[in-house]
Formats: structure tokens, sequence, C-alpha cells
């Protein structure tokens, strides 16, 4: 199972304005470049998560996105249900999942399985919020080293 681009890009410009929350709007455009996202695929994911409201811009002059809940109030699953159809690993485990789309659905040990991964996956992203990114940003950097090279 893959996450699409377009989610793993929703979660990166989430988590640059979770960073600012309490501050003020963040331009599309320094999204885009401190998280490295395509500009137009930027705006259209924005998009997106303005539908599902969990951002709201602002216009004009030093206009810019913001998060619409407090970090510890969106959910990974959120932005995730904001930009995918589904996040299953295999359609089979999709309550939408025809029993004519495999012949073996009601019997087949193997979609015990996947449903047992689309659980914990399902767990995962429902227990994890913005504010977890950032709290896990700040120990990360605290313990990256920093190599200093001199040149003369």
């Amino acid at each position: 199972m893959k996450i699409s681009t377009k989610t793993r890009y929703g979660v990166r410009a989430m988590f640059e304005l979770a960073k600012n929350y309490g501050s003020y709007p963040v331009s599309v455009k320094t999204i885009a470049q401190r998280q490295e996202i395509p500009l137009s695929y930027l705006e259209q994911i924005l998009n997106h998560l303005h539908k599902a409201k969990l951002v709201r811009s602002v216009r004009g002059p030093g206009g810019g996105f913001l998060l619409a809940k407090r970090p510890e109030h969106i959910r990974i699953i959120d932005i995730t249900h904001a930009l995918e159809e589904s996040i299953k690993p295999v359609f089979c485990v999709d309550e939408m999942a025809e029993e004519d789309q495999c012949k073996r659905m009601d019997g087949c040990v193997a979609r015990l399985l996947w449903k047992k991964l689309d659980e914990k996956i399902k767990e995962v992203l429902e227990g994890t919020t913005l504010k977890d990114l950032c709290e896990w940003a700040k120990k990360f950097s605290s313990t990256v080293e920093h190599e200093f090279i001199f040149h003369i």
C-alpha cells in the first residue's frame, strides 16, 4: 500500500501551518518552498483542505493560510479523508466493495490479514495529530547532530 503524493504533500503542508499556529498566515509560496511541493499542486491540495474546513485563507497583503482548528484537534486521518477517496490496503476491506469483485471475499483468510492491517493503519492515523508531528519535529531537530565544515 502506498499513501498518495497528494496526501503526503497535504500532511507536510498542514505540518508547516501547525508550526506557525497562533501566528501569521503562511503564503502558499512559502509553504511550497519550505516543504518542496510544486506550487500549482499545493494550491489544489489547499483547496481540498479548505473545503474540508481544515484550513482557512486570509486574502490581501500578508495573506495566506492558517489552520482552521488547533493542531491537537486535527488528526492525520482528517487530512487523509480530505484528500483521498480510500486509504484501504486492498479493495476487499472497503465497506463499499462488492462481492462480485472477488469470488473469494467471504471465505478468504488473507482478507482477515488485510482487515487487521487496515485497522492498525486507521488506529495510527486517528491517533496522530498535527501537534504530535510538531512535538516529534522538536525532538528530531534536537537530536540531529550538526557537522560543521570550515572552508579557508
